[in-house]
């Protein structure tokens, strides 16, 4: 297929498909060479770079922050999608859009299947929400929502690179215990974007789940990265009043991924294998 265009090209899944992208065949911009909250500028880009896919990874993800800029993260989240939607359905662009699993609630006790109802608990995971539905609205042909969890890569800012500082600094670290999820590495899930982006052939919004297989705890995930990298560090389950944050968060957010494998014929590592490729990527 033509060109592809990434969004939002310094986060965690852009890095890792740059790393995947080969020669050519992609533009990547970020917030500084394309704002997707402007229509103007997204079809002055798209005049000027003709692309026949668009894979939006631009989001606002400081969940607590949200809290308190609730307007700039539904402008990044939500109200971006209607520019971004739009211009794909008037030009016939395959689009590939993610949302997270903070849309649920955390109520449920098996896991999230796609036409679950939403409930989210946080302003971050109600503007994400309100942005899945803006696109289902306009309903480009050929577009996806895919739902991931607790991401992670070699770069940037997520939960392993926290833990492995932490870890190096510290004899004992504190971690929640009730709060039930998968994680996600940014490399496995680039990888499948690019295996579901050729398949895309249908003509309603379709939305789907991705994260890594297998379940557990970010206590769980804190001690796999404390063993794996070696470091004496103690990791002591605590209950999520014991560390209060501005946003609540779902207690339990695993999510089914039986329709992504079935439709797309894709197969999941399993969190701790993929933990395991992560930080040897890193160097450890």
């Amino acid at each position: 297929m033509g060109k592809i265009l990434v969004t939002g090209a310094s986060g965690q899944v852009g890095r890792e498909l740059k790393k995947l992208s080969g020669k050519g065949d992609f533009l990547f911009a970020d917030r500084a060479s394309l704002d997707i909250t402007d229509m103007e500028k997204v079809k002055q880009f798209l005049g000027k770079h003709p692309v026949e896919a668009v894979i939006n990874s631009a989001a606002y993800t400081a969940v607590d922050k949200a809290e308190s800029e609730p307007e700039k993260a539904r402008r990044v989240n939500g109200e971006a999608m209607e520019t971004l939607a739009e211009a794909c359905r008037i030009r016939n662009l395959k689009l590939i859009h993610l949302s997270t699993d903070y849309v649920f609630n955390g109520k449920n006790h098996r896991p999230y299947r796609e036409d679950d109802p939403a409930a989210p608990v946080n302003v971050y995971g109600q503007t994400k929400w309100e942005g899945e539905e803006i696109i289902r609205t306009i309903n480009p042909e050929n577009a996806v929502i895919i739902r991931t969890s607790w991401l992670y890569s070699a770069q940037g800012s997520n939960f392993v690179r926290t833990m492995l500082r932490l870890g190096a600094e510290k004899k004992e670290i504190r971690v929640v215990d009730d709060q039930v999820g998968s994680p996600t590495y940014a490399g496995d899930l680039a990888a499948a974007l690019l295996k579901i982006l050729p398949k895309l052939r249908h003509k309603k919004v379709k939305t789907y789940h991705y994260t890594n297989e297998g379940v557990c705890t970010w206590y769980d995930f804190a001690e796999a990265i404390m063993e794996y990298k070696g470091l004496p560090c103690k990791v002591i389950p605590v209950p999520s009043s014991e560390y209060p944050t501005p946003a609540q968060r779902p207690s339990y957010s695993v999510l089914s991924k039986e329709a992504i494998k079935k439709d797309f014929d894709i197969s999941i590592p399993y969190w701790r294998d993929s933990l395991r490729k992560c930080l040897r990527v890193m160097g450890f």
